[in-house]
């Protein structure tokens, strides 16, 4: 008899070919399916809520499988095994028990990403490895400005890789996505302070939360008015927005489903 669970996992990118799984690259999704398979003693498939690139952490990814029902009779050495045999860069924090119909990604109403911007004189050391540093000053009410543009159901394809974009129209699927918040904030870490842009959606295109980063950072050193991303939007064309955003500062934070995973 098979289950349906959901597991929350937390991964640092920096030395990851991003999550999904690939032949010849480590990934987060290859090296979850290997400790669950020798787990197991069986091949497990698993469906994320979504892909990270290579390069991005994340803090409350969440993934689900189907396993043996006895596999849940002790959660907690569920965990232990499957963190034993995974790599020190990457770790299950909670196994949950779910429907036999949930889909960690079709299931999920929202996705929350954080993207951190180093802003101290001197470049960061504890969060080097989290953040992009930009010593310059950004205007970020000039950034909120810009942003509000987004905010809304929208086509995004001007904030996707450009190829993926093309793929997504060939097979006839939408680039339109919705954006129902981008917020600023300011934190200290380790001493450290950090501006952190907290986007989240409905669902994301590829890269498209650091491709909205590299646009309103355009914004926040005053090369462009915040008017101008209003015009990227629109145009519906890769080339028109600014720069993709460095994958280190980009964090996979939160996934909301309707009904809390219990």
């Amino acid at each position: 008899m098979m289950s349906t669970i959901a597991l929350t996992i937390a991964y640092i990118g920096t030395d990851f070919s991003g999550f999904a799984r690939q032949s010849e690259a480590r990934t987060v999704q290859g090296e979850l399916e290997s400790a669950l398979e020798v787990v197991l003693g069986a091949t497990t498939e698993t469906v994320c809520a979504g892909r990270t690139d290579a390069g991005v952490h994340a803090l409350g990814q969440v993934v689900s499988c189907k396993v043996p029902a006895s596999a849940l009779e002790d959660g907690d050495r569920l965990i232990r095994s499957i963190n034993a045999l995974t790599p020190s860069d990457m770790m299950v924090r909670d196994i949950r028990l779910q429907d036999d119909s949930f889909s960690a990604r079709f299931d999920a109403v929202s996705r929350l990403y954080l993207y951190r911007i180093a802003q101290d004189d001197r470049p960061p050391l504890f969060m080097a490895p989290y953040c992009w540093y930009i010593p310059q000053h950004l205007d970020v009410e000039e950034m909120r400005a810009g942003a509000r543009s987004l905010i809304g159901e929208h086509d995004f394809a001007s904030f996707c890789v450009a190829q993926s974009a093309k793929d997504l129209h060939d097979q006839d699927l939408s680039t339109r996505r919705e954006v129902t918040a981008i917020e600023f904030d300011y934190e200290t870490i380790m001493g450290e302070r950090l501006l952190t842009i907290a986007v989240e959606g409905n669902a994301f295109l590829h890269s498209m939360v650091r491709v909205i980063v590299g646009t309103l950072v355009e914004v926040g050193r005053e090369k462009k008015d915040s008017s101008w991303v209003e015009e990227v939007l629109v145009a519906c064309n890769r080339t028109q927005a600014g720069p993709t955003a460095p994958a280190q500062g980009l964090t996979f934070q939160e996934v909301r489903y309707l009904q809390i995973p219990s």
